[in-house]
C-alpha cells in the first residue's frame, strides 16, 4: 500500500482509508473478517463518525479489531463531528463532549485526527479554538481536519484555530466532478463553468490539506453506484475496457481515477464486501496515464471546451 502525508503534519497514511459507517450491517464475525483484512492489505486507516449507527458503528469496530494498547499503535483512527439530530453543533461543549464519547465507544485513549463534519451556519470560531486547543493539549486529538468545507469557511477557522487544518473530507467521484470541472471550464459560459465549491480543489492543493473523497462509488447524492449501470454505458464500457488492459476489475479503476490525480487525495471507501474491498487496494498499484484519466472523464459525459 502506498503513503502520503497527510496535510503538513507527520502522519504518513494509507492512500486509501477504510469507511466504517455501515460496519453495523456485518455480524461480529464478518466485521472481524473484514477488519482483518484490511490491516493485512496495508490499509490501517480507519474512518468512523459519531453518527454512524448512532455511535454504534464506532463500538463495532472496536470489538471486531480487539482494541488494546498495541492494536492501537498500529493503526489510525479518525472520527468526525457535529451532526446532530437536525441540526449542526460546532460549540466547544458539544465538541468536547463528542470526543469523549468517541474515545469511550472506540476503546482508545486518543484519536488521530478529529474531522468537523459538515459546516455550522452558526460556528464561532473562537469556540472550535478553544475546544481544539484543549482535546490537542490533553492528548485526545493529535490532529485535525474539517469535512464538506469551502476555502473561506476554512479561512474563517484558520484565523482562531492554532492546529493545522490536514484534511478535507469532500464527495468526489467519477460522476461528481464539480470541482474538477470548475477548473477545466474556466472562462466558459456553460454549467460547467459555475464555481459552486470556492476553487475548494486548489485551495487544499495550495494550502496542503489532503482532500479525502467519500462516495467515490456515488453518482448524485447518494442515488447509487455507477459501475455497472445502465444509466452510464458509456462511462462503463470504457471503464471495463481500461480494467481489462491492466487485468484489474472496475472497481479497481475508479479508485485509481481518483489516485491519478496530483493532489494525492485519499478515498474513503464505503464497501463492507471484502473482495471489492481488495479491489480499492489494488488502485495504490494502477497508474492510469493521462489519455486514460481524461477518457474516463469525457466518458462521464463531460464535454472539454
Amino acid at each position: 500500500m502506498k503513503t502520503i502525508k497527510l496535510g503538513t503534519s507527520t502522519l504518513e497514511v494509507p492512500v486509501i482509508a477504510v469507511g466504517c459507517m455501515r460496519i453495523n450491517s456485518l455480524d461480529k464475525a464478518g466485521a472481524e473478517r473484514f477488519v482483518q483484512t484490511a490491516l493485512e492489505e496495508g490499509a490501517n486507516f480507519f474512518d468512523h463518525a459519531d453518527i454512524y449507527g448512532g455511535g454504534s458503528c464506532e463500538e463495532i469496530f472496536a470489538d471486531a479489531i480487539h482494541m488494546n494498547p498495541e492494536i492501537r499503535e498500529k493503526i489510525i483512527l479518525q472520527s468526525k463531528c457535529g451532526i446532530r439530530q437536525g441540526f449542526f453543533d460546532f460549540s466547544k461543549e458539544h465538541i468536547l463532549s463528542s470526543v469523549d464519547g468517541i474515545l469511550k465507544r472506540l476503546r482508545t485513549d486518543y484519536l488521530d485526527v478529529l474531522l468537523l463534519h459538515r459546516p455550522d451556519a452558526l460556528v464561532e470560531p473562537e469556540e472550535v479554538a478553544e475546544a481544539f486547543d484543549q482535546l490537542h493539549s490533553s492528548g485526545k486529538v493529535r490532529h485535525f481536519g474539517v469535512s464538506n468545507q469551502n476555502p473561506m469557511q476554512i479561512q474563517l477557522l484558520q484565523k482562531y484555530v492554532k492546529q493545522p487544518i490536514v484534511a478535507n473530507q469532500l464527495q468526489l467521484s467519477i460522476t461528481n466532478t464539480t470541482m474538477i470541472s470548475a477548473g477545466i471550464n474556466v472562462n466558459m459560459e456553460n454549467e460547467a463553468a459555475i464555481n459552486r465549491d470556492g476553487s475548494v480543489l486548489d485551495f487544499c492543493r495550495l494550502n496542503d490539506i489532503t482532500i479525502q473523497p467519500w462516495s467515490p462509488f456515488q453518482y448524485g447524492f447518494f442515488e447509487g453506484v455507477f459501475l455497472g449501470n445502465e444509466k452510464f454505458p458509456e462511462l462503463n464500457q470504457k471503464i471495463d475496457e481500461i480494467a481489462a488492459k491492466y487485468g484489474v476489475t472496475n472497481t479497481t479503476i475508479a479508485i485509481a481515477w481518483l489516485l491519478r490525480h496530483p493532489a494525492q487525495m485519499q478515498p474513503v471507501l464505503g464497501t463492507m464486501n471484502i473482495d471489492r474491498l481488495k479491489d480499492c487496494i489494488k488502485a495504490s498499484d494502477v497508474r492510469l496515464t493521462r489519455e486514460e484519466w481524461y477518457e474516463i472523464y469525457r466518458a462521464a459525459g463531460n464535454i472539454l471546451p
